[in-house]
C-alpha cells in the first residue's frame, strides 16, 4: 500500500489548486517526510519586496501536510509554532523540508525546515498533528 498511498498524495498535489496557484513542486515524499519547493515570485512579495512571511508559512504547511498524510490516513494540524530567521534574498528559490520525529496513534511532531538555494536558514517549524483513522478519500478514486 505504501507506494500507492505516495503516488497518490503526488497526484493530488498536483491537481491542489492553492499548490498550483503557489507554484509548489513536490520534490520527494515518503511516509513522515516532505520535500517541497517554492520558486521565486513577484506576486508573494510583502510591502518591503521581500518574499512575504505568508507565502513561507505556506510553503511550510504545504511540506507539513503532504508528510503526514503519506502514512495513507487522515492527519490535520493541531499547532504550528514557525520562527522566521532570516528573509530571504530576491528571486531565491525556497525549499520546505518536514521530517517526522515522533508519531504516535493520535498525533505525530514534524520539524520543518525553509532553506534558499545556498542552504541558509530562513524559517523553522515545529509542528503537530492529529492522526484521524481514516483512510485518505482520494486512494479510492
Amino acid at each position: 500500500m505504501g507506494e500507492t498511498v505516495l503516488r497518490a498524495i503526488r497526484e493530488q498535489v498536483k491537481k491542489e489548486d492553492f499548490a498550483r496557484k503557489m507554484g509548489f513542486r513536490l520534490l520527494n515524499v515518503q511516509p513522515g517526510y516532505a520535500l517541497v519547493e517554492m520558486p521565486p515570485r513577484e506576486d508573494t512579495s510583502n510591502i518591503f519586496g521581500m518574499t512575504h512571511g505568508g507565502a513561507i508559512f505556506s510553503l511550510i504547511d504545504e511540506a507539513f501536510q503532504v508528510s503526514c498524510n503519506a502514512h495513507g490516513t487522515i492527519a490535520v494540524a493541531l499547532n504550528m509554532t514557525v520562527t522566521y530567521h532570516r528573509a530571504p534574498e530576491k528571486n531565491s528559490l525556497l525549499r520546505a523540508e518536514s521530517r517526522e520525529i515522533h508519531r504516535a496513534r493520535k498525533t505525530a511532531t514534524y520539524e520543518i525546515r525553509v532553506t534558499d538555494e545556498k542552504d541558509s536558514l530562513i524559517a523553522s517549524c515545529m509542528a503537530l498533528a492529529y492522526r484521524k483513522k481514516e483512510k485518505l478519500p482520494f486512494l479510492h478514486q
